[in-house]
């Protein structure tokens, strides 16, 4: 049995591998680089990846690949069509990551919301150690306590941030990308009515056709001049020119992004224009990637793998 990595930068250098031993011979390679993946795929009897297309042009050696493993819950990157066609399982690792990006997402609001690198920068400058008052009132930010907290996609993630947010004593509403949940946990809206009514909106859905394009720039121009949008669920789900002009404007008030249209980020992402860190902060889609969370995505997809060599499924996504 030959266990194929084909990018293991994308679980950190930091995470035990050595588990999968037990399976057979285990090659590592750290990144993809396109003109050799389909040569490294060639002798595999499993895959585990995370970003390369698993499709005909990578795969079409690979004849005796049995199961690919993707280190992430999203499939996009398979052509089911091919992999159905060649019995080739997939699996995906689900629940891994909730807990970091719940934590993620106040982190995001919170840099913002309350101004923080103003603040830092404050302090770190010297001048507060010049100022005649024991405090510092000149960018002002308010409490989230009375707030409205609008959540788009109300899955596991989504459930966990409204949970928090409730404790900070905030109202919850909620719109269904797809329509599906109906949960009376808390308030749903239509999709205008989360946009004109929330200080907070956090993204938390899948990109799909209804998804894809949704905060455009008429989303943007219903929401108050005083919300804070965050993304923590897939890039293209906003427009970033539209969202680019309206903090240009002071359409809206700021927003903190996790995920971005292209990853890495292209070196003309009009978001780049904004360098007030009062109104944006961007991170690397690392919302997912505490040491906990890496480590539980490992043993997942280390469980995957034990039950298909058992004749389990467990995860299997098609």
């Amino acid at each position: 049995m030959k266990v194929v990595f084909l990018e293991t930068d994308t679980l950190g250098n930091d995470v035990d591998l050595s588990v999968f031993n037990e399976f057979g011979e285990v090659v590592k390679y750290n990144k993809s680089e396109p003109d050799k993946d389909f040569l490294r795929a060639a002798d595999a009897d499993i895959i585990i990846v995370n970003k390369i297309p698993m499709n005909e042009s990578t795969l079409y050696k690979a004849d005796h690949l049995k199961l690919i493993c993707i280190t992430g819950t999203g499939t996009n990157i398979v052509d089911f069509a091919y992999t159905g066609k060649r019995n080739i399982a997939v699996t995906n690792v689900r629940g891994y990551s909730t807990n970091s990006v719940v934590q993620h997402t106040f982190a995001l609001l919170f840099y913002v919301y309350e101004k923080l690198n103003y603040y830092d920068d404050f302090v770190k400058s010297g001048e507060y150690a010049r100022s005649d008052i024991f405090s510092c009132f000149d960018v002002k930010f308010n409490e989230l306590y009375g707030k409205t907290w609008g959540i788009i996609g109300l899955g596991e993630i989504g459930r966990g941030v409204a949970k928090i947010a409730q404790a900070f004593g905030c109202r919850i509403n909620y719109y269904s990308t797809s329509g599906k949940n109906t949960t009376t946990d808390y308030q749903q809206v239509d999709f205008d009515t989360l946009l004109m009514s929330s200080d907070i909106i956090s993204i938390h859905a899948p990109l799909n056709a209804k998804t894809e394009n949704l905060i455009d720039e008429n989303a943007l121009s219903k929401m108050k001049s005083t919300a804070v949008l965050l993304n923590l669920g897939r890039g293209p789900i906003i427009n970033e020119d539209a969202l680019t002009q309206a903090l240009e404007k002071d359409q809206i008030a700021g927003a903190g992004l996790d995920v971005i249209k292209i990853e890495p980020m292209l070196p003309d992402n009009p978001l780049l224009r904004i360098k007030d860190s009062k109104k944006l902060i961007i991170t690397p889609h690392i919302a997912w990637a505490t040491v906990e969370a890496r480590k539980r995505c490992v043993e997942e997809v280390y469980q995957n793998i034990k039950a298909f060599l058992c004749g389990e499924e467990r995860n299997i996504v098609r």
